[in-house]
């Protein structure tokens, strides 16, 4: 089974490292859309762990919102690299995360998810309300494409103006989805990760066994965050420049959307989902009116015929647990 998980993921990483960028490295639309499929899969993450916590959140655009404003602002204000600024973008939501999250988290069930709705646009109406920081309306534009990173006179990441720059942000985001989704996997299968789970399970009684209920919610939604702040910086230097409208309740509902399409029983559900509805989205474009309606369709037909998402789907490889979250009755099965 190990060494079926091991040619799996191969199989994967050679498809998106190595067979796409040669095939589309002269169609940079495809090459667009996969590299914007990766970073917002990364902020849906953030989106699936706090479903793993037994949390609805809906305001994950207004990390990314935060994310987005705080690296254009670091670089186009204050000069600083986009490395420096990735930094500080995952910092300053993780932060605020932190200030929002103690009062919020106390919430339960709609009133919380309620909450958060309002969180997107209020981070909207702010960004248009202090011109002086954000621009206003106008927004922050001519972003600087990224510069190299070097460590010890080594250059790690060639400067992006210098190379072609759809696939500089391609293998950007693919190292960014790499990271992200290995980062959300060991969680998951850590100690961290089964006390979030018991979250889920039932908070009193993991509070009756010394679990600190309200420091875990806190460290969900800080994880949570980090990943917006730093999908947010990466949409933003992507495109460019950022507006009050770069992430808005709409992007907040569809990062719901990827995980549930996905599988919230599943560390990957938030990307599968995310890659299947954000493609087939960007492929019924050219239908102009029809396009609501059949993505409505589609939406529907998951919810009659695959409630549990796609990977609820048996898979021929073997065990779904492969691709799920940990079961403690599947474990406790096996040490039987």
């Amino acid at each position: 089974m190990k060494m079926k998980k091991i040619a799996l993921l191969a199989v994967f990483l050679l498809i998106y490292l190595v067979a796409i960028p040669l095939v589309f490295r002269d169609r940079p639309y495809f090459l667009r859309v996969l590299t914007t499929a990766s970073v917002l899969s990364v902020i849906s993450a953030g989106v699936w762990l706090i479903f793993y916590i037994g949390r609805i959140n809906i305001g994950q655009g207004a990390f990314a919102l935060v994310g987005g404003y705080t690296s254009a602002i670091l670089v186009s204000r204050l000069g600083c690299s986009f490395w420096t600024s990735l930094v500080g973008a995952i910092l300053v939501t993780v932060l605020l995360s932190v200030l929002i999250g103690m009062p919020l988290l106390r919430l339960k069930g709609v009133y919380f998810s309620m909450i958060t709705l309002s969180l997107t646009e209020t981070a909207r109406l702010a960004a248009q309300s202090f011109p002086s920081i954000t621009n206003g309306a106008k927004g922050i534009l001519n972003l600087p494409l990224p510069g190299a990173l070097s460590v010890g006179g080594l250059t790690l990441i060639p400067d992006f103006s210098a190379v072609d720059k759809h696939l500089a942000f391609y293998y950007l985001g693919a190292c960014f989805l790499i990271i992200g989704f290995a980062a959300l996997y060991r969680i998951v299968n850590s100690r961290l990760g089964w006390l979030f789970r018991s979250l889920q399970q039932n908070e009193d009684l993991a509070s009756s066994f010394g679990v600190d209920v309200p420091r875990l919610r806190v460290i969900a939604l800080a994880i949570c965050a980090a990943f917006a702040g730093a999908g947010g910086a990466f949409f933003v230097t992507m495109h460019q420049s950022v507006y009050p409208a770069s992430f808005t309740v709409q992007d907040s509902t569809y990062f719901l959307l990827y995980c549930f399409l996905g599988g919230l029983g599943s560390v990957w559900g938030a990307l599968v989902g995310t890659f299947v509805l954000f493609i087939s989205f960007e492929m019924l474009q050219g239908l102009n009116q029809y396009q609501p309606l059949i993505y409505s369709l589609i939406m529907i037909g998951m919810m009659l015929w695959l409630p549990n998402g796609l990977l609820s789907l048996k898979l021929p490889w073997g065990r779904r647990r492969f691709l799920c979250a940990p079961d403690p009755q599947d474990e406790g099965e096996e040490g039987r």
